[in-house]
C-alpha cells in the first residue's frame, strides 16, 4: 500500500502481472511445461528446427490469446457464454455437411481460415453448463440435470458422428464434471453408471470399425503385433527401455529408428519416457500437478458459482486430457488420440488448451480487483 500525499488515502500499487490480468503462478507451470515440450519435441521430430519453429510460433499465438482472454470480466464471459454455445452447435452441423478431413469430416473451411468447430465446444460447454446452473439452488433439481443432459449429449452426438471418438469422450467428460461439481445427488451418478454400462453393447454396435479394432487391441495387444498392436507395442517398449534415468536427449532408439509411431503427437510420452526415464516421468508430472492444484485453487477462490463451475471443470478435464494420453501410450486405456497438453506437437488444441487458462487467469485476476 502507498499513501496518496495530497488526500492522504490509501492507494495500492498493482504490480505488472495484476495489471496484465496474468496469475504469476500458473503462467510459471505453463511455460516451463511448454518449454519442456520444445526440448523433447525437438527430438522426436528427428532434430527438425522446422518443425520446432512452427511449435515455437503456436506457441507464442496461444498465449497470446491467453493473455487477451484474461483481460475479459468474467460478467463478460458469462453473458456471451449461450450465444457461443449456440454458435458452436451451429457449425458442428454444418462440419457434418460441409466439413473434410483425413478420413473423417472434422474440419470446416470458411476460405479465411480452417479450423475444428468441436474445439469450441470443448470451451463453451462446461460454461454454458456453468450458466445455466448458477443461478439456481446447488445441488440443482432433477429438471435442471435432465436439461444438462441435453446440453450433453447433443454436441457429444455430433462429434461422435464426424466420427471423432477421443474429442468426444473429452467433450462429455468436461460436461459431467461441472455437474459433479455442482453437488449433483450421488443416486443420480450411480443411475448414469448404470445406464452407460446396460448401454455398452448399444455403444459397440454403433462404433466404427476402427473403433472396435482399438478395443480389441487394447484387450489383447499381441494378437496383430505388425498391425493394429503396432502402436501400444512398441510405445510400451519405449517406456520401459528408459529405464530410471532414460537414455539420454537424442538417444532415444524406438523414436530415432522409426518403430514408434506418431511420435511427436500422440504418442509423445513415449519418447520423453525413452530419453528421460522415470525420473523425467516425475519431473513431467509434478509440473502439471503444479499447474492443475494452481487451477483448483484459482476455481475455488471465484466469486460466484460461474466461477467456481468454470474453474473447477477447466483444472479437471486438463487431468483427464492428462490421464487418458497416458493412459493410452502406457497400454492402461484404448488409444483415442488425444494429445498430451503442452507436449503434443499442434496448433489447435493449444490455443484452446491456453483460451481456457486465459479464462481462469480471468476468473482471478478480476477477482482481486474486485475485492479491492
Amino acid at each position: 500500500m502507498i499513501t496518496d500525499s495530497y488526500t492522504g488515502t490509501n492507494r495500492r500499487r498493482y504490480s505488472l502481472s495484476e495489471s496484465l490480468h496474468i496469475d504469476a503462478p500458473l503462467m510459471i507451470g505453463l511455460l516451463l511445461t511448454a518449454a519442456l515440450g520444445l526440448v523433447i519435441l525437438y527430438s522426436a521430430g528427428n532434430q527438425n528446427e522446422a518443425i520446432l519453429f512452427r511449435q515455437l510460433t503456436r506457441l507464442a499465438v496461444a498465449f497470446g490469446i491467453m493473455v487477451m482472454i484474461a483481460q475479459i470480466p468474467p460478467q463478460q464471459l458469462r453473458f456471451w457464454t449461450p450465444w457461443l454455445f449456440a454458435i458452436g452447435i451451429i457449425l458442428l452441423i454444418a462440419v457434418l455437411t460441409f466439413g473434410e478431413g483425413k478420413g473423417a469430416t472434422r474440419w470446416l473451411d470458411l476460405g479465411f481460415v480452417r479450423f475444428q468447430p468441436s474445439e469450441i465446444i470443448k470451451i463453451t460447454l462446461p460454461m454454458v453448463l456453468a450458466w445455466y446452473l448458477a443461478d439456481s439452488p446447488l445441488p440443482p433439481k432433477p429438471s435442471r440435470v435432465i436439461v444438462c443432459l441435453i446440453l450433453i449429449v447433443v454436441p457429444t452426438l455430433l462429434i461422435a458422428r464426424q466420427p471423432d471418438l477421443g474429442t468426444s469422450l473429452v467433450i462429455a467428460s468436461s460436461g459431467i464434471f461441472v455437474m459433479l461439481l455442482s453437488g449433483i445427488r450421488w443416486r443420480f451418478i450411480f443411475s448414469a453408471m448404470f445406464a452407460g454400462i446396460a448401454a455398452a453393447p448399444l455403444l459397440w454396435y454403433f462404433m466404427h470399425d476402427y473403433q472396435r479394432q482399438r478395443v480389441l487391441t487394447f484387450l489383447n495387444p499381441e494378437q496383430d503385433l505388425l498391425g493394429s498392436g503396432w502402436h501400444i507395442v512398441q510405445s510400451k517398449i519405449a517406456i520401459g527401455s528408459g529405464g530410471v534415468y532414460g537414455k539420454g536427449w537424442l538417444n532415444g532408439t524406438q523414436s530415432h529408428l522409426e518403430f514408434l509411431p506418431e511420435r511427436s503427437t500422440d504418442f509423445i510420452f513415449a519418447v520423453f519416457g525413452e530419453e528421460f526415464g522415470l525420473m523425467g516421468i516425475l519431473v513431467l508430472l509434478t509440473l502439471y500437478l503444479f499447474i492443475i492444484a494452481r487451477s483448483l485453487y484459482i476455481s475455488a477462490q471465484a466469486q460466484n458459482t460461474f466461477g467456481r463451475l468454470v474453474g473447477g471443470s477447466i483444472a479437471i478435464t486438463f487431468f483427464f486430457n492428462i490421464f487418458v494420453n497416458i493412459g493410452m501410450v502406457t497400454g492402461l486405456l484404448p488409444v483415442v488420440g488425444l494429445p498430451l497438453p503442452l507436449i503434443s506437437y499442434g496448433g489447435t488444441s493449444m490455443v484452446t488448451l491456453m483460451i481456457a487458462f486465459g479464462i481462469l487467469m480471468s476468473l482471478h485476476t478480476h477477482r482481486k480487483l474486485l475485492s479491492q
